[in-house]
């Protein structure tokens, strides 16, 4: 009688530790991603993805708080604070962040080398951090429910996949790939061994093909189009017609860096003329923004970011399509907020 009366006491207890069990194990689950999911814009990418639009958000890196990740609205109200880590190469997708971190708020001196940098995952409210890998991120892309990353150490280069929860890494090439440019579940990137062909690998099979044997860099693809420097000559800013196999010359002018999207293509000239320049992304239409050297273009619907050449430590901006300028005001105010509590 006391054996059954302890099955009675036990089998319910176990039933309840399995239950349990059961939905720790649930909850800890990454859900994949749909197979379009794409982390970020290639322009963003290529310009530090300091920047990332998601469903209806901006997340960013806020320089006037050490580069500590914040989100907002499109239109930069509602600015938020969500978490302490200096971050770059933002991706979105899912119910996830993903980021390099690079430092934490605050970091100066030795104590800023003693800084673990990692690429990380987080909730969209910056929650719940998780580190996927220490190696030194160059540039990562997430496609579907993958991370694309393209690492470069003291070993030499490496470009692996590897699942949002942190399984499954695979290597896919020990030369560097950028994967920035991702569409349809493709990756376009320029070769950088023998020639700067433009490339296509496949994320369902990792099959590679050649697309385009030009002469490029910073490829970004966009509908029919890919946007590129003309390694050849000079770079210039060109696009090319995939169906029709036609070149385009955008601007002579030899450019630094560039980001297009929503109709435009920002672009800052090199050279004693330096400037931020503006064009419709069919090449019509430029004027000048902002004269000077600028980098890290970013472009969300609203707004295109940038930052002065050899000053990390404001953000300007302007409305997409616009003449003028202006120093972004409410990022500086929302750390200031911050700082405060």
């Amino acid at each position: 009688m006391k054996d059954k009366k302890a099955l009675l006491i036990l089998i319910p207890f176990l039933l309840f530790v399995i239950i349990i069990g059961a939905f720790a194990i649930v909850g800890d689950r990454i859900p994949d991603n749909p197979p379009e999911t794409v982390g970020n814009t290639a322009g963003n990418l290529n310009n530090s993805g300091y920047f990332c639009e998601y469903d209806g958000k901006v997340y960013f890196a806020n320089v006037y708080d050490s580069d500590t990740l914040y989100s907002m609205d499109p239109s930069e109200q509602n600015i938020k604070k969500l978490g302490n880590a200096s971050v770059q190469n933002i991706l979105a997708g899912g119910k996830f962040l993903y980021y390099y971190q690079t430092g934490a708020s605050g970091d100066a001196g030795i104590g800023a080398l003693r800084t673990v940098r990692s690429f990380n995952r987080c909730k969209l409210n910056g929650s719940d951090v998780t580190g996927l890998t220490r190696d030194p991120i160059s540039t990562a892309q997430l496609v579907g429910s993958n991370l694309y990353i393209m690492t470069v150490d003291d070993n030499g280069p490496l470009f692996y996949r590897m699942k949002i929860d942190k399984s499954d890494k695979t290597e896919l090439a020990n030369f560097e790939i950028n994967p920035a440019s991702a569409v349809n579940g493709t990756i376009y990137y320029n070769g950088t061994q023998d020639n700067h062909y433009l490339y296509a690998m496949n994320t369902a099979t990792d099959g590679v093909s050649t697309v385009w044997d030009g002469n490029l860099w910073y490829p970004i693809v966009q509908g029919d189009y890919v946007y590129y420097m003309d390694v050849e000559n000079d770079y210039r800013l060109c696009r090319y017609s995939l169906s029709r196999n036609e070149i385009e010359v955008l601007t002579n002018e030899r450019i630094d860096c560039f980001n297009v999207g929503y109709g435009y293509v920002y672009y800052q000239v090199n050279g004693e003329e330096a400037c931020l320049k503006c064009m419709r992304d069919d090449g019509s239409d430029s004027w000048v923004i902002a004269e000077g050297n600028y980098t890290a273009i970013n472009m969300t619907s609203q707004y295109v970011y940038f930052q002065m050449f050899g000053d990390d430590s404001s953000w300007y901006h302007s409305p997409l399509g616009s003449q003028s300028y202006s120093g972004f005001d409410a990022a500086r105010q929302a750390a200031l907020d911050a700082m405060k509590k």
